[in-house]
């Protein structure tokens, strides 16, 4: 009898050590699924490409003559992606909307003029700066000198991208001279902004100072507009990836070597826009 109970421990004990291997690297097993899920990179890299969110505006990502996509950030998505082993793919989206995009999977970044702002480095993972800015009336020509000083907007109708910078500055107590006694009115882009006020239907638009230097100028669409002598806001734009993305790592890395090599600069001289980088 005790011959039999030993030979029955023993069995039992070899099950109990298999079924512990097993669990042991099931576990692994699922560990290493969880790792891989949690990196963004590994997410990005599996599928080949990096999904970028972006509107359509002059010099950064626009529609050339010839139907094209092209653009500052269009070519350094491209050339990033190329440091990162994976393809770009360009996506249009309601700027208002853009943080849900992207932490829905929709899109995996915001490369699209972003300014870089503490609430927002709350919400997202942001790369290093590459762009200085500021914000920068716009209005027709005539215009110009009269909307320089404060005052000069009052009564007048303002208009700026909605959740954009330039819709901040609106409102920025700090310019109450400026656009205190302005009529305020959101639209859904910055081109638009710049139609509003090249139509008449706007008297000065709030936008980017590189969209107002890369729209502008005798062979443009907006030749009968300027930009008034008055910044506001100065600023830096950024990349945003989803919060804690491995990703902003290796695009930082990657921003590093093109500035390294020139090739950023080349990028950015093409559009006006050599005096606007980051040194």
């Amino acid at each position: 009898m005790k011959k039999i109970i030993s030979i029955l421990l023993a069995v039992l004990l070899v099950a109990f050590s298999f079924a512990a291997c097993s669990n042991a690297k099931n576990e692994t097993k699922t560990d290493d699924t969880t790792a891989a899920a949690e990196s963004d990179l590994a997410y990005v890299q599996e599928k080949g490409k990096l999904i970028i969110g972006i509107t359509y505006f002059e010099p950064m990502d626009y529609i050339d003559k010839n139907g094209e996509l092209t653009g500052f950030e269009v070519e350094f998505g491209k050339a990033v992606c190329e440091k990162l082993g994976v393809t770009p793919e360009f996506q249009e989206i309601n700027w208002e909307a853009k943080e849900t995009e992207l932490s829905a999977k929709n899109i995996d970044c915001i490369w699209n003029g972003l300014t870089i702002t503490d609430e927002r480095k709350e919400a997202m993972s942001i790369s290093d700066p590459y762009m200085n800015n500021k914000q920068v009336i716009i209005c027709k020509a005539e215009n110009k000198d009269a909307f320089a000083v404060a005052g000069g907007l009052e009564g007048k109708t303002v208009v700026a991208e909605k959740e954009s910078a330039g819709e901040e500055a609106v409102a920025d107590a700090q310019y109450a001279d400026f656009f205190g006694k302005a009529n305020y009115v959101a639209v859904d882009s910055m081109k638009n902004a710049l139609m509003e006020v090249k139509s008449g239907t706007a008297d000065a638009a709030v936008i980017d100072y590189v969209t107002g230097i890369g729209s502008l100028g005798e062979d443009s669409d907006y030749a009968d507009l300027a930009i008034v002598d008055k910044s506001f806001a100065d600023e830096q734009y950024g990349i945003a990836f989803r919060k804690g993305s491995d990703i902003t790592e290796k695009v930082n890395e990657a921003i590093k070597e093109l500035t390294a090599d020139g090739t950023l600069q080349k990028i950015a001289e093409k559009y006006n826009l050599g005096e606007q980088l980051v040194k």
